[in-house]
């Protein structure tokens, strides 16, 4: 979390970024329920201190910040986003927030592997983070779904996990209404309640194909919608 700061770092200053991410970490979940009184809805799973990887619909820059502010304290504390190296380490102010206060796991959306890391590409990366406790929020679409459709076909990545991770809770999860509080091309938010599903998890079955599975969790996924929502497709 702490790699900007070397051992050389002044004790003051450690303690001082330690805070100031405390304080940043408070306010961003403040700030996320005053503008969509989020709640999560957990339906036949709870929230337990396990290795999880939450894997999630994807339509907003928001949908990160929403799951890890819906996770009870404990488990945030032990969850990281994994989040786009480029756009995250772009400024001093967004590698604070990336790295200080979401501990994000950093991944090169163009498929190396990051910076200085010996993972060869992010799905290692998200396989070692796995592997060394860390639980981890991650999008299988693998870019915002921008268009009408409901969901975009999810990418081979958490097939790849699921084989390499059988020790690990797959839990699917559904974002409800935040396109709609961060519409495309708008600055400002539209507050409206949304919540953030989290539902059963999926378990890589013996001899199961990536097709197969990769259909399954997409359907998981759908399945978690509000009947409201599942009636507007129809």
């Amino acid at each position: 979390m702490n790699d900007i700061l070397d051992s050389d770092t002044p004790p003051a200053r450690v303690l001082l970024r330690q805070a100031g991410a405390f304080v940043a970490a408070r306010a961003i979940v403040l700030v996320a329920n005053l503008l969509t009184g989020v709640r999560a809805i957990w339906s036949g799973t709870t929230p337990v201190a396990e290795t999880t990887l939450y894997f999630a619909n994807h339509s907003s820059h928001g949908d990160f910040v929403l799951v890890w502010a819906t996770l009870p304290p404990d488990l945030r504390a032990i969850t990281r986003p994994v989040a786009g190296q480029d756009y995250w380490l772009a400024s001093r102010l967004r590698r604070f927030i990336g790295q200080d206060v979401f501990n994000a796991l950093m991944i090169r959306r163009d498929g190396s592997g990051a910076a200085g890391s010996t993972a060869a590409n992010p799905v290692e990366q998200m396989v070692q983070a796995l592997e060394a406790g860390d639980s981890l929020i991650m999008f299988p679409e693998g870019t915002r779904n921008t268009g009408d459709a409901v969901m975009l076909p999810l990418k081979s990545g958490l097939f790849h996990i699921a084989r390499a991770c059988p020790q690990v809770r797959l839990v699917p999860v559904w974002i409800e209404n935040l396109r709609r509080v961060l519409p495309k091309g708008q600055l400002v938010p539209v507050p409206l309640a949304c919540s953030v599903r989290y539902g059963a998890p999926v378990v890589l079955a013996d001899g199961e194909d990536k097709a197969a599975f990769l259909a399954r969790a997409q359907q998981a996924m759908l399945d978690l919608r509000p009947d409201h929502d599942k009636a507007e497709e129809r």
